[in-house]
């Protein structure tokens, strides 16, 4: 098509030009594969090209599917595709090939988009970071002095630096979410249950975490979830039915007007950024001059009690992690087989009991109905995505003494100690004071998205949460269809990096 330029649609966008016949799909593929070549080597957000795979995959396509034709990259964890290599950001696994597809990836497949690689991921998507030291740093296409957010990263780069228009994620504390909010992309976390987990396991994180993608408009994320939601065979969870469709509501949303509860403040008393600050209290005067009803209030959760649980969580999971780590190396992990800070959160799980493990799931479950009465007044709650814009690369990195530490501790796997020690609570404020507001969704199941109002004075995207009551997407897809066309919503395209401009410094 002349004067076709890729980069100007979102993914139904370009599915809608082959569809049409304006464009071809080699045409298409070709294109995405020149913007990975020239712009990933500034970001490092593809670690495993699939030029080839995806060539030959054009020609089985149904073009009557929703994205067919559309490149897409996915994530470097749980999205597997039989017989390739899928490494979890580990070197641990650089010799790993996937035995089957993963049951988000069959569906996504089914929608007609083409895969073209997998995107970074920090070791076994631990961080909120994409920093992992097999594959090396992904950066912000904003500014690359600036990490994309974790653990969906290498997604987040992709995706805001135009090289594809939707790439997938997961989110287990705020993966998916995280990300949008500092790469000025739309993120929806889904209701647990939603989007499928298996074949191979029927919960990911005891249902923390939810796969879905990472995209530059809303009607892309609604399309794609009214693809790959449903019921699941062997899932643990399946979530409340919706009878409609995502898209459509995007598409015509009402003038309703929502009750809407927000808060500023750490839910574990951290410090939280004027910048962050000013992008929910900017959003609450949008809101109410769209006429919806707004109103300072937090619910009755323990933040304190439930990052705790979370972080109990992190750490059993991390141990079970090495536990199937060492099925695969045939022997035992070794300190060096990991990054420190992985090695540190397995001993904490093998240190923990399962006592402390039910006890950690109960908060869960507290915090669950605690959010279901408080929606009964509100219909949203929103807060920072986050509680600071993007740290610099290597700025969250342990250093010095804290450095010597970890390895101290790490070659003595003296788990115990550090839990006796009282350090525990050290670790889960450092985990989490950058991202204190994420992880209270994924433990009650609550589907929560990121929207992209706010940038700083520096120049970078910070996004807003939005949390519904659970099976209540359609509530954040229609309120994110009607921001999405004001003013304040963040164009993506600003950033340099899209507009093929050097990368300034802060």
């Amino acid at each position: 098509m002349k004067g076709f330029h890729y980069r100007d649609y979102d993914a139904l966008g370009l599915a809608e030009l082959l569809k049409g016949k304006e464009v071809q799909t080699q045409e298409i593929l070709e294109e995405a594969i020149n913007q990975i070549e020239a712009i990933n080597p500034n970001l490092n957000a593809v670690i495993n090209k699939m030029y080839e795979q995806a060539k030959a995959a054009v020609g089985t396509l149904d073009m009557n599917s929703t994205f067919a034709g559309v490149p897409m990259l996915l994530k470097d964890i749980t999205q597997e595709i039989e017989g390739e290599k899928i490494t979890s950001g580990s070197k641990s696994f650089q010799n790993y090939l996937a035995v089957r597809d993963a049951e988000f990836v069959r569906r996504v497949r089914n929608t007609g988009a083409v895969f073209l690689g997998q995107t970074n991921v920090p070791e076994f998507a631990l961080m909120g970071i994409t920093e992992p030291a097999f594959h090396g740093p992904t950066r912000n296409p904003w500014n690359t002095e600036h990490t994309p957010g974790g653990s969906s990263g290498g997604s987040g780069a992709a995706v805001a630096s135009g090289m594809v228009p939707i790439a997938g994620a997961n989110d287990g504390g705020g993966s998916i979410r995280i990300p949008a909010a500092y790469c000025g992309l739309f993120g929806l976390k889904p209701t647990r249950g939603r989007t499928p987990a298996g074949p191979k396991l029927g919960r990911q994180w005891q249902g923390a975490s939810s796969d879905h993608v990472l995209t530059r408009s809303v009607r892309d994320s609604a399309a794609m979830l009214d693809q790959i939601a449903g019921y699941e065979k062997g899932a643990a969870f399946h979530a409340l039915p919706f009878d409609g469709s995502y898209l459509e509501i995007v598409q015509n949303p009402t003038e309703r007007k929502y009750r809407i509860a927000f808060s500023t403040e750490s839910p574990i008393g951290t410090e939280v950024d004027p910048e962050c600050i000013e992008a929910v209290r900017k959003t609450a005067k949008l809101l109410e001059s769209m006429g919806h009803s707004v109103e300072e209030k937090k619910p009755a959760v323990n933040g304190n009690k439930l990052a705790n649980s979370y972080m109990m969580m992190y750490f059993g999971e991390v141990g079970a992690t090495i536990s199937d780590l060492e099925q695969q190396l045939g022997r035992k992990v070794k300190f060096d087989d990991v990054e420190p800070t992985t090695w540190l959160l397995g001993l904490l799980g093998k240190a923990a009991s399962a006592e402390e493990f039910v006890l950690a799931l109960r908060e869960w479950d507290q915090a669950a109905f605690e959010m279901e009465t408080f929606h009964e007044t509100y219909d949203l709650y929103m807060t920072p995505t986050t509680a600071f814009p993007p740290a610099k690369i290597g700025e969250l990195n342990s250093r010095g003494a804290e450095k010597v530490m970890l390895d101290i501790i790490g070659k003595l796997g003296a788990g115990g100690l550090v839990k006796k020690s009282g350090m525990v609570d050290k670790i889960v404020e450092n985990s989490l004071k950058r991202t204190p507001f994420t992880q209270l969704a994924n433990l009650t199941g609550q589907p929560a998205m990121s929207v992209p109002l706010h940038i700083t004075a520096n120049g970078l995207p910070c996004g807003v949460q939005f949390i519904a009551g659970r099976g209540r997407e359609d509530l954040l897809f229609e309120l994110a269809a009607r921001l999405e066309t004001l003013e304040e919503w963040t164009d993506v395209k600003r950033n340099p990096m899209f507009l093929g401009q050097p990368i300034g410094q802060n």
